[in-house]
């Protein structure tokens, strides 16, 4: 009952936040400076037939109306799965999402699975092995994927594996004109997602693995770890078993955050390495003024921090049954 009515609450909040957000967004994208219907008509038009269709696209955009009213047409068709017109693509929003957002998904997933495999297991290593030289050593290296920006490992990725031993291909999704299917398609594919992987991966692993390496070590002073130990129970399960879920809330908090931000950070390499995705379409639509594309992206990412915090709260009470959940 209590969790129930504390969903309820964080399920208002959500609410409350999403149209406050939404109300700001769609107030400073339309603010900023640039016509997309004279990006949208570009410069092929007849002079004497220009201004009849500029206000005619413009009217059928909603364009004309004030800023209210378009905001209140624009969320309400939003909330029914109606996300706009593209001035760029010449359809429907929630017609062109939908392979970036297939690109974007897959690249993310994969990339969170690489995290999670190296840094967890290389994180409860260094704690227990604590200011050896392995522990140091992994330290140096996690530091500098950690702070070393993104576009910089990706170009020295590009230079290491696409230029000096060609063993992947630099941009874009597939190779150009392939037309291959089942394994071939799915290996064609991965050749291309390697590296834009590995270039996300590196600050992720980096992170994650510091942070399982401090709770770890935390964990580990505890005195029920002491006393587990006494007990003669084998050294993997007080590992493993006591400290690892003890050394669990911490991790979730930064895990939590990390796959949040993960979204928003391949944009950046969604760019350098031209992959299709949420991100190479969102630099796309700023620079073509296409804000209906824009503004759903942007809504894309609220929602998915919004909804990121409570799923962070209930991973708390299924790691540690000690937590509760205010009412």
């Amino acid at each position: 009952m209590r969790k129930g009515r504390y969903l309820l609450k964080r399920f208002v909040y959500i609410i409350f936040v999403f149209f406050i957000i939404s109300i700001l967004m769609f107030t400073i994208y339309k603010s900023l400076p640039g016509d997309p219907v004279r990006m949208m008509m570009g410069d092929n038009v007849k002079p004497e037939v220009y201004q009849q269709q500029y206000d005619t696209i413009r009217a059928q955009l909603g364009l004309d109306e004030p800023l209210p009213v378009q905001y209140v047409k624009w969320i309400t068709n939003m909330l029914t799965g109606d996300f706009g017109y593209s001035t760029e693509y010449r359809k429907p929003v929630k017609n062109v999402v939908g392979v970036p957002m297939r690109n974007t998904v897959m690249l993310n997933i994969f990339s969170m699975l690489l995290v999670f495999v190296i840094s967890i297991p290389l994180g409860i290593t260094q704690a227990v092995k604590k200011n050896s030289v392995f522990d140091k050593a992994v330290q140096v290296v996690t530091i500098v994927g950690y702070s070393v920006p993104s576009f910089v490992i990706a170009l020295l990725a590009i230079y290491a594996f696409a230029i000096k031993i060609p063993l992947f291909p630099i941009s874009g999704a597939k190779t150009a004109g392939f037309n291959g299917t089942g394994m071939a398609a799915a290996l064609d594919v991965a050749k291309h997602m390697a590296l834009p992987v590995l270039v996300m991966s590196v600050s992720g692993i980096g992170s994650i693995t510091r942070y399982v390496r401090a709770s770890m070590i935390d964990a580990l002073r505890m005195d029920y770890i002491k006393t587990a130990r006494s007990k003669g129970l084998k050294e993997k399960v007080v590992i493993y078993i006591h400290a690892f879920r003890n050394a669990l809330i911490p991790i979730v908090t930064v895990t939590t955050w990390w796959l949040i931000g993960l979204f928003g950070g391949s944009i950046v390499i969604e760019t350098i390495f031209l992959w299709d995705g949420l991100g190479k379409m969102m630099i796309t639509g700023l620079n073509q003024r296409d804000f209906a594309v824009v503004l759903a992206m942007q809504m894309f990412y609220v929602i998915l921090s919004l909804v990121g915090n409570v799923i962070m709260d209930i991973a708390y009470t299924l790691v540690d049954p000690r937590v509760r959940l205010e009412n």
